[in-house]
Formats: structure tokens, C-alpha cells, sequence
């Protein structure tokens, strides 16, 4: 079976985490979507790049989810998700994925 990149598995997380919360109207259920994809993007990381790559996109993933709540008042809702969810794959596939 083809080993999902880490990069799509972050972005999901951040995306389907919200789909999750805003179509179930049940917040916690977007959350642990949030932190099960967070935490499977976090052990690639670490088996990929090493600990002190995966503590630093474990970071970024934490700070994109908390930055998309002022973005969306400013953009709207969707565009700060999936803007915030881009800007962690890239940064997953530049720090882990791309070594191959």
C-alpha cells in the first residue's frame, strides 16, 4: 500500500478537521479529527526528518489551526483554511516529504 505523504496528511487534517466541526455542528468531533491527522502527520515527520523538524511542523500545524480563526474574519472562513492548510503542506513537503 502507497504511504500517504505527510504533507497531504497535514493539509487534510486542517481542512477536514474544520469540515468536520462546521457540517456536524460538533466542534469537539473537528478537533479530534484535527489532532488524529496531526498526530500521524507528527510521527511521519519525525521517522522522515527527525525530531527537531517534527517538533517544529507539529508547531507550525498548531499555529496555522489557531492563525486561521483572526484570518477568517478577515477572508472568510474556507479561503483561511485552505490557505493555512497549504502553507503546512508546503512547509511539510519541503522539511520532510521531498527527501523522498
Amino acid at each position: 500500500m502507497a504511504k500517504v505523504p505527510s504533507a497531504v496528511v497535514a493539509a487534510s487534517g486542517l481542512v477536514g478537521g474544520y469540515g468536520v466541526a462546521r457540517w456536524t455542528r460538533q466542534r469537539p468531533l473537528g478537533g479530534v479529527v484535527l489532532a488524529v491527522a496531526g498526530v500521524a502527520a507528527a510521527r511521519q515527520w519525525r521517522q522522515q526528518a527527525g525530531g527537531v523538524a517534527a517538533g517544529a511542523l507539529s508547531a507550525a500545524y498548531v499555529a496555522a489551526f489557531a492563525g486561521s480563526h483572526p484570518l477568517a474574519k478577515k477572508v472568510g472562513a474556507w479561503p483561511a483554511v485552505f490557505g493555512v492548510a497549504g502553507a503546512v503542506g508546503l512547509a511539510s513537503w519541503a522539511v520532510a516529504d521531498r527527501r523522498g
